[in-house]
């Protein structure tokens, strides 16, 4: 079975390489992660003139447009805001998937602003591919900022909490 790194090492070079896909599989599980195909533009579709052929050649192949480049997925990653202290410790997602605020839906949230936190300490889940992923505090501080609502997709890099370090 792979650790929590393993795969976030395996989203990060899909994206790196601009890989539509990968999947793995063995007989404790199975792992699938697809890449986000981008197009940049769409290409400009050339005709080729076909040379002038002797009646007892075959007729001339045809041929068909290449695809757009395929562009690595775009994170978008915002700035803290005013009302966030300078200095203040941005907690990014590091997967892809639901954020959630509480274990279940009728547990309290992990944590509240203005709550003070410890390194290591549960503060929401983000679910990916059926798996509940804890995201645990890296600093001790209090939490100033909840960026994500309950129940709402993020991103890989996207803002979820900012922490005033102790």
């Amino acid at each position: 079975m792979l650790t929590f790194e393993q795969i976030k090492e395996l989203i990060d070079q899909v994206a790196h390489h601009r890989l539509n896909g990968i999947e793995l599989e063995d007989s404790e599980f199975r792992l699938r992660i697809d890449g986000q195909r981008l197009v940049e533009s769409a290409p400009d579709i050339v005709q080729m003139a076909a040379p002038a052929m002797p009646a007892t050649s075959l007729p001339p192949v045809e041929t068909t447009p290449v695809a757009a480049p395929v562009a690595a997925p775009v994170v978008a990653v915002s700035e803290p805001e005013a009302d966030v202290p300078a200095g203040s410790h941005i907690l990014n997602s590091p997967i892809v998937g639901t954020f959630y605020r509480s274990p279940d839906p009728k547990s309290a949230a992990f944590v509240e602003v203005g709550q003070q936190v410890k390194a290591g300490e549960a503060l929401c889940i983000v679910e990916a591919m059926k798996l509940m992923n804890e995201i645990e505090s890296d600093v001790d501080g209090t939490i100033v900022k909840i960026y994500v609502e309950n129940a709402q997709a993020v991103e890989y890099g996207e803002p979820l909490f900012a922490i005033k370090a102790d």
